[in-house]
């Protein structure tokens, strides 16, 4: 999967679908707009209390349609497709790692880091960009997100 940094069409996208998600009873977690082969694709995460339904997400892209149609922020044709961001979902923003602080999580750095690149843990921080987690052998790492691959919350061990 290719990320395109695509960070102005996903702002834009999110002014959009932030008040249908909220008009729906649903929160926005993420949105990522991401070529893949020869297409594009717009994908919508959305969540809420008690999981999220195929009707919540139905509902989502139906109310999110016009209004893109409408702003047209996006110039090339794209794949519309919306989402629960999953049990295993991943943290990409501020406000997922505020809001996971205290779970389990699991990380993959792009480099190995004393000869291992997959961690897991409790997270216990987030500043500037630096994860703290501590690890299940009771000792601490303390990692900038971009030294990663993903990370993502852990309902399962690795």
């Amino acid at each position: 999967m290719a990320r395109s940094n695509g960070g102005s069409t996903v702002e834009k996208v999110w002014d959009i679908a932030k008040p249908v998600a909220d008009s729906l009873g649903l929160k926005l977690w993420d949105i990522r707009f991401l070529k893949e082969g020869a297409s594009w694709y717009l994908r919508i995460y959305i969540d809420k209390d008690g999981g999220v339904s195929i009707d919540d997400c139905e509902n989502m892209s139906r109310g999110v349609d016009k209004p893109l149609d409408t702003a047209d922020p996006i110039e090339q044709s794209y794949y519309l497709e919306v989402s629960s961001p999953g049990i295993e979902r991943e943290l990409t923003r501020q406000e997922h790692f505020k809001l996971c602080m205290g779970q389990k999580i699991k990380l993959r750095t792009i480099r190995p880091h004393n000869n291992k690149r997959d961690f897991s843990g409790v997270l216990e921080g987030y500043d500037a960009g630096n994860v703290t987690i501590r690890l299940e052998d009771g000792s601490g790492i303390c990692l900038n997100k971009k030294e990663t691959s993903f990370i993502k919350l852990d309902d399962f061990d690795i």
